[in-house]
């Protein structure tokens, strides 16, 4: 391949590649589907050692779900990537919970599952960290 053609075959290649990263980027947008606000709560176990204990816990958070102005739980535990020094994998189990908006969150707050779930739960945890956020 002459120096002329491969010259010609990179360009026409890279402007092919911008042309698609180009047509395939999107502005971005809140989305219309996702719940206004999300409730993340972040708990240690007073035994974090103990699988008995997580599991437990896990079991009481799922529990959770039962409450009507809940759209979407999500449990989980510390995930296993890369060691920085931005991430707090100090937690032990999570819960992660969509709601329509604020008055949902409340309600969910005084609700008799999650009045329960405090009460035959709460003697498992050391800590208990929160974080609600608005979609914007």
């Amino acid at each position: 391949m002459s120096n002329a053609n491969r010259r010609q075959f990179i360009g026409t290649a890279a402007a092919l590649a911008v042309g698609a990263v180009t047509a395939s980027a999107k502005p971005f947008a809140p989305s219309k589907s996702l719940q206004p606000l999300i409730h993340h709560v972040f708990f240690w176990l007073k035994n974090p050692h103990s699988v008995e204990d997580r599991n437990k816990l896990i079991e009481g958070v799922r529990g959770l779900g039962k409450i009507e102005s809940i759209r979407t739980l999500h449990v989980g535990v510390v995930a296993d990537t890369e060691k920085r020094e931005v991430v707090d994998g100090s937690w032990d189990v999570s819960e992660m919970i969509f709601f329509d908006d604020i008055s949902g969150q409340a309600s969910y707050q005084t609700h008799p599952v999650h009045l329960e779930f405090v009460k035959n739960y709460g003697h498992l945890w050391e800590r208990v960290v929160v974080y609600d956020a608005m979609t914007i």
